[in-house]
């Protein structure tokens, strides 16, 4: 069997939510390609918007999530002097063998965890974890925020018009090791955030080293461990909205009529300027803010390129424009005039902010999280962006979607099993462009339901990730056809063979 290159590792992300919003309870652990399928209404895009949120204040779901230099604990401190870096400041009376073992394990090459800090320094950090305030204040800011709510007890689901706790439950693992977990409930009388940290948790990765500065005012010297973490420490999250087609066709009017509101006059005119959840807010910003020379990953490049080659059939770039807005434009292949998105098709104006994502922002490393990616999308057209989907796995992004198609579903389907075939070196498709290809292991989907739990649907080679209740409804439609051709045969009287119904 052929050891296939895997996309760059994400941990091991599960989330556990009780009574929150539509959902009765869930829990879900993150692939690469996470899919959530369901009738409308049942929360899909509600555990969608908690993943975004949680993402923003855990810094990208990595190991030692809470641990950033920027992070709510504030546990990482600068080095001393103007070096580009931050570090631990480890234990000022660490032991010369403790300070040897931590140099070996350095020169080793190996994770920093936080058993390699001294007892006091561990108990610290545990009893910073624990502590509700630490947590709770910008866990409810960035639940409020996303969901454009005035308090996250409007989050708590109701049930016979009684009030339930409500409860959200994240554990991060690596290697099948936990590292850490938090727990948020929320009640109408309190709101209670608790978490832990295991000792393997690793706080710092391979590239860390041990330094000594000394101090000043003749104190002990200060001891760190350090790493240059720009690039490590950077986990970015996109959301893409099913509202995207209508504010890539109008957010230059939308951003402009908000932009008079903010004046002296416009808010005597109108008081009260309607507000946004933080999710479109931040999307309408990251179109506004768009620039189209920014540096782009050389793979992201390619998978914008092959999106607009195999579905649209054209380009998507920005045109200069002298009002300051971002000007975005199609121009389909062999022709040398552009469109402006209102005067193409709907498709276009759907898939222009997911090309233009994919080229000038996301990374591989990064969070995409996309609510109908079929929307106005003819069937072969679904089926290809079950393509780019793939492709964007493939290339280190985790990708999390809700859809109601059963054409992505058959497709997504279809790149698994070109996945097994190509694992056992049996694949005979030959790739055009970024490789589309994903593994069982790599695919998680979910089936939402009204007033039941979650339930988490297996990939078979046979039904692939189609919930049975598609298959259920295509039989019902089939013999309903049936009836209604064999009742209008006998109706009219005439010879047309009668269809079987099953």
């Amino acid at each position: 069997m052929n050891q296939l290159k895997n996309p760059q590792q994400h941990p091991n992300v599960e989330i556990t939510v009780r009574n929150f919003g539509p959902i009765a309870e869930a829990t879900i652990d993150l692939r690469p390609l996470t899919v959530f399928i369901g009738p409308s209404n049942t929360g899909k895009t509600y555990f969608s918007t908690q993943i975004y949120a949680l993402h923003s204040i855990f810094n990208g779901f990595s190991e030692s999530g809470f641990l950033s230099p920027f992070g709510p604990t504030g546990f990482m401190v600068p080095i001393a002097g103007n070096e580009p870096e931050r570090g631990i400041l480890l234990d000022s009376t660490i032991t010369a063998e403790e300070y040897q073992k931590l140099t070996a394990k350095s020169l080793a090459e190996k994770p920093f965890q936080l058993l390699d800090m001294s007892t006091k320094m561990q108990n610290q950090l545990q009893d910073l974890i624990k502590k509700s305030e630490i947590f709770r204040d910008p866990l409810q800011e960035e639940l409020k925020n996303c969901f454009d709510l005035d308090s996250i007890l409007a989050l708590i689901r109701l049930t016979e018009e009684q009030h339930n706790e409500m409860s959200v439950s994240l554990k991060v693992s690596k290697d099948n090791q936990e590292c850490w977990k938090i727990n948020l409930k929320v009640s109408e009388s309190v709101i209670v955030v608790d978490g832990s940290a295991s000792e393997g948790m690793p706080i710092l990765p391979k590239g860390w080293s041990i330094t000594v500065n000394p101090s000043s005012h003749g104190k002990e010297p200060r001891v760190f461990a350090s790493h240059p973490w720009p690039n490590w420490m950077k986990r970015n999250r996109y959301y893409l909205p099913a509202a995207r087609s209508g504010i890539m066709q109008s957010h230059r009017v939308i951003a402009s009529s908000l932009v008079k509101r903010t004046t002296r006059v416009g808010l005597e005119r109108f008081p009260e300027v309607p507000t946004l959840s933080g999710v479109i807010t931040e999307f309408m910003q990251q179109i506004i803010l768009y620039e189209e020379e920014r540096v782009s990953n050389t793979e992201m490049q390619d998978i914008a390129d092959a999106l607009e080659s195999d579905v649209l059939a054209g380009q998507i770039h920005l045109n200069p424009s002298p009002g300051g807005y971002p000007d975005f434009r199609y121009r389909p292949y062999n022709t040398k005039e552009d469109m402006r998105l209102s005067q193409a098709s709907s498709m276009v104006s759907e898939l222009a902010p997911l090309v233009l994502f994919i080229r000038g922002l996301i990374q591989p490393g990064d969070t995409l999280i996309i609510e109908e990616p079929e929307a106005h999308l003819h069937p072969g057209a679904q089926t290809e962006i079950a393509a780019t989907l793939a492709r964007l796995v493939r290339a280190g992004v985790r990708v999390v979607v809700t859809t109601h198609s059963d054409w992505l579903l058959k497709e997504i389907g279809n790149l698994i099993r070109e996945g097994v075939l190509k694992e056992k070196g049996e694949l005979r498709k030959k790739s055009d462009g970024p490789e589309s290809w994903l593994l069982p292991n790599e695919v998680g989907a979910w089936h939402f339901h009204k007033e039941e739990p979650v339930e988490r649907l297996h990939f078979t080679n046979i039904d692939g990730i189609e919930p049975s209740d598609y298959e259920d409804l295509a039989q019902d439609l089939y013999n309903r056809s049936a009836g209604l051709h064999n009742q209008l045969a006998e109706t009219e009287g005439n010879n047309t063979s009668q269809v079987p119904a099953d």
